[in-house]
């Protein structure tokens, strides 16, 4: 769980959207930004770098329109497994 970091979670974002500099950008998902397909390559990436499932419940613009705010979210899921 220590390699969930807000770093660690730019640097995946980067790699799905490299045209965002995800850590000064906020309303990922209200500005369009990020689309549904991207929110889509955004959760299997967090499966596969951090091992967590984001549940439907959670998927909201709120987790999604920024880095910190995706943090968060991937934080809290891991902390509660």
């Amino acid at each position: 769980m220590d390699d969930i970091t807000l770093d660690a979670v730019i640097e995946m974002l980067s790699g799905i959207r490299d045209d965002v500099d995800f850590a000064t950008a906020t309303g990922l998902v209200d500005d369009r930004v990020l689309d549904s397909f991207d929110i889509l390559s955004v959760i299997s990436a967090i499966d596969e770098e951090f091992d967590v499932a984001v549940p439907a419940k959670d998927i909201v613009p709120d987790n999604f329109n920024s880095a910190e705010g995706i943090y968060h979210m991937v934080r809290g899921l891991a902390d509660a497994e």
